[in-house]
């Protein structure tokens, strides 16, 4: 899991949507990697202050929610007035003569399913109703499936077509009180289809770019209603995402991994923090474990050990003064244990260290103080490049009768803390001679693993055509504490 080199590229989102990419190498300040970190929490005014709601909002998608009238072949059908009805009202000739209607909207791709259902209200003349998928240069006087990049299930016949005339057998036949559903399975990159609530079947959806929800009818009289889900679906759409979740998290459990793997992760992050008394409690659990836990020192194991119990009650007691707010003590520590990690007063370190003795004053309400504090600590930074936009955060804190609830209040958040005591735990381990391994001093080997595991689910869903549901690790760690509560 450790870097094939000891150089890095550490790309960072910045509030307004651009990015910065940092190379990381063995003699660069590790506080550069974390003030980095501390600048994603920037936000602007009125911007969304939870990890989860900003998510929710880059997986939004504008859905269908009609069908559309000025994209159709209107001189074969009649649209009703909500566009959720359509009716063929002229007289069949040639197999030209079709009714087709795509959706207003493609079907959203951020999701593990798409999903949309008709209801058959009239079969008409000769029942040649069809649902499907199509793209947007799809010919509208041709049935879903006829054409290239177009895919689509025909009530008259049951068959499935899939770009060419001809068709192959796939399921029953539907007619008039049938409801036919149609859906995009992003996870398996299938097409399947379903009648009165059931599966009829999938097929590999070979088709790239955005495709429209689309129905068709081709004989007199012949009328369906569409539903975008403005109403229940006659299929269970939510049981059906679960059962492919279920079929995710199998392929996964098969895996084979080392035995007590896990332990080794675990164990290495406590000591790479410096979670010193966890750590104890943790190796003492191990020991009553039955069968007991037994890790084998290889792959580098031992040598793990040798580095991060470096300084490991030293790292342990800095990390306790700051999170318990006494950034002074914490500096005087410092002073005293590893001088060479602040003796430049304007390094990344001194000054996230600075801004949380700031925001210190300000929790406690001592706003007198934290002015005297800024214009003698704060203001050093104030024009220099990387520090500006931070330095404004916290000193907008002063401008709020109640702080917490601002557009600044992440800065009186745990998470600011944990990032400072990083910080300082990162700097420490860079000074053991022992190092090797830039990546050492600033993430454990478990979360090393995790992002690997992110580049790799992003890679996938790239390979997928960015589609499916968006990778998020906090989403994915969430879901499985919920599940296993």
């Amino acid at each position: 899991m450790s870097s094939a080199n000891n150089t890095t590229t550490t790309t960072t989102t910045i509030s307004n949507g651009s990015t910065t990419t940092a190379h990381s190498n063995n003699h660069q300040d590790p506080g550069s990697y974390f003030l980095n970190l501390a600048r994603q929490c920037l936000q602007e005014p009125g911007a969304p202050a939870s990890a989860s709601t900003m998510m929710e909002e880059d997986d939004r998608e504008d859905e269908p929610t009609e069908l559309n009238t000025i994209n159709s072949s209107g001189g074969f059908l009649l649209m009703s007035t909500d566009k959720l009805s359509v009716k063929y009202t002229s007289v069949n000739l040639h197999g030209h003569d079709v009714g087709a209607v795509q959706a207003n909207r493609p079907a959203p791709v951020k999701r593990l399913v798409y999903y949309f259902e008709i209801y058959v209200k009239n079969a008409g003349a000769k029942g040649q109703i069809a649902i499907g998928f199509t793209n947007e240069s799809f010919k509208m006087r041709r049935q879903p499936g006829w054409e290239a990049n177009t895919c689509g299930y025909h009530g008259d016949d049951g068959h499935l077509y899939r770009g060419q005339g001809k068709g192959e057998p796939f399921g029953p036949t539907f007619t008039a009180k049938d409801t036919v559903g149609a859906g995009i399975n992003y996870a398996a990159q299938e097409f399947f289809f379903t009648k009165n609530g059931a599966i009829v079947g999938s097929v590999y959806k070979d088709m790239k770019g955005p495709l429209f929800p689309t129905v068709a009818v081709h004989s007199q009289n012949e009328e369906i209603e569409v539903n975008f889900g403005q109403k229940q679906f006659a299929f269970d759409l939510k049981e059906y995402e679960a059962q492919e979740r279920m079929k995710q998290q199998m392929t996964i459990e098969k895996i084979s991994l080392p035995p007590n793997v896990s332990y080794g992760l675990v164990r290495s992050y406590l000591l790479h923090y410096g979670y010193e008394e966890t750590l104890n409690s943790f190796d003492l659990a191990s020991k009553s474990t039955v069968p007991p836990i037994y890790i084998a020192q290889e792959n580098g194991s031992s040598e793990q050990d040798m580095i991060y119990t470096y300084a490991l009650n030293q790292r342990r007691t800095l990390r306790q003064l700051i999170k318990n707010g006494d950034i002074d003590a914490a500096i005087s520590k410092l002073r005293d244990w590893y001088p060479q990690i602040i003796q430049d007063e304007r390094s990344a370190t001194c000054f996230l260290l600075h801004c949380q003795k700031f925001i210190e004053l300000v929790r406690v309400g001592a706003l007198e103080e934290a002015v005297k504090y800024g214009r003698i600590e704060l203001a050093k930074f104030f024009e220099l490049p990387g520090f500006d936009d931070l330095v404004q955060d916290c000193v907008a804190l002063l401008a709020y009768e109640k702080p917490q609830e601002s557009s600044v209040g992440y800065l009186l958040e745990e998470s600011q803390r944990e990032i400072v005591a990083d910080t300082v735990n990162a700097m420490i381990l860079s000074t053991n001679p022992n190092l090797k391994d830039f990546q050492g001093c600033l993430r454990s080997y478990l979360e090393r693993l995790l992002r690997q595991l992110t580049v790799c689910c992003l890679e996938r869903r790239s390979l997928n055509g960015d589609q499916g549901e968006a990778f998020h690790l906090h989403r994915v760690l969430s879901s499985s504490k919920k599940a296993k509560c």
